[in-house]
C-alpha cells in the first residue's frame, strides 16, 4: 500500500514538472525505481531546459567561470596599467595629490584641509601626499562617521591600524541615526566614513592656491608650464 502511494505521489510530482532528483529528495526513492515508474511521463523540452538552467550546481559553475574570466581581464588590465605608469616619482605624487584634493577634498575653509572617504587605500595615498608637504603625520586628526549598529571601538582600531595614526588623534565619532544593516546599497569597505583632518592655515592656503594654479595652467593651455 505504501509503495502504491509513493508511486502515485511520484507520478503526481512528475506531471507537475519535477525532476528525478527532486522527486528522489522528497520521497527517498532510488532513481532506478523512479525511472521504471515514470518512463511513460517524460518532461517537455521546455521543462528540461528550465531545470537545467536553474540547476544550483550549473549556476555555481557558471558564476565561478564568469568570475575567473572577469579576474583574468582585470589582471591583464592591471599589468598593462602597471607597465604604462611605471615607477611613480615623488614629484608625480606631489602633483597627483593636488588633483586628488581638487576632486575629493574639503574647500570650505582657509584654515583646514580634510579628505573624506570610505576607502582606506585612498586615504593612505592622501596621507603620503600630506607628508610630502613636510607635514608630520602627528599633526593629523581623524573623525569617523559610523552607523548606530556599528562597533565604534572596533572601527577606531581598524582605521588607526590602516592609517598608522594613533587612536589619541581621533576626534569624537559622529554616529548616524540610521543602521548600516538597513542599507540597500553597501560599498565594499564597510568600516564607515573616515575624515583625515589637518588644521594648518598655511598649508590649507597653499593647497588651494596650488589647485588654482593647476586650473589656470590646464584651462588656459599654458604650454610653457606644462611638461610633456
Amino acid at each position: 500500500m505504501a509503495r502504491y502511494k509513493d508511486k502515485s505521489k511520484a507520478i503526481e510530482l512528475r506531471k507537475k514538472g519535477y525532476s528525478y532528483n527532486q522527486i528522489k529528495e522528497i520521497l527517498s526513492i532510488s532513481k532506478g525505481t523512479l525511472s521504471d515508474w515514470l518512463k511513460d511521463y517524460p518532461l517537455s523540452d521546455k521543462r528540461i531546459k528550465e531545470l537545467r538552467d536553474n540547476n544550483p550546481k550549473r549556476i555555481e559553475n557558471y558564476i565561478r567561470t564568469m568570475t575567473k574570466k572577469r579576474n583574468e581581464k582585470f589582471s591583464i588590465a592591471f599589468e598593462k596599467a602597471k607597465g604604462d605608469i611605471g615607477k611613480i616619482t615623488k614629484r608625480e605624487l606631489f602633483i597627483a595629490g593636488f588633483f586628488l584634493y581638487w576632486a575629493e577634498g574639503g574647500k570650505t575653509t582657509r584654515h583646514t584641509i580634510t579628505l573624506t572617504n570610505t576607502d582606506p587605500a585612498m586615504l593612505k595615498v592622501y596621507i603620503k601626499w600630506i607628508e610630502s608637504l613636510r607635514v608630520p603625520k602627528e599633526e593629523l586628526k581623524v573623525k569617523l562617521h559610523l552607523y548606530k549598529d556599528m562597533n565604534e571601538d572596533r572601527e577606531i582600531r581598524f582605521w588607526s591600524n590602516e592609517l598608522g595614526i594613533n587612536k589619541s588623534k581621533f576626534n569624537k565619532t559622529w554616529i548616524k541615526d540610521s543602521k548600516m544593516s538597513d542599507l540597500t546599497y553597501k560599498n565594499n569597505f564597510g568600516h564607515g566614513t573616515c575624515n583625515v583632518i589637518l588644521n594648518n592655515t598655511t598649508i590649507a592656503m597653499y593647497v588651494l592656491m596650488g589647485i588654482k594654479f593647476i586650473a589656470n595652467v590646464v584651462g588656459m593651455g599654458d604650454l610653457d608650464n606644462m611638461r610633456a
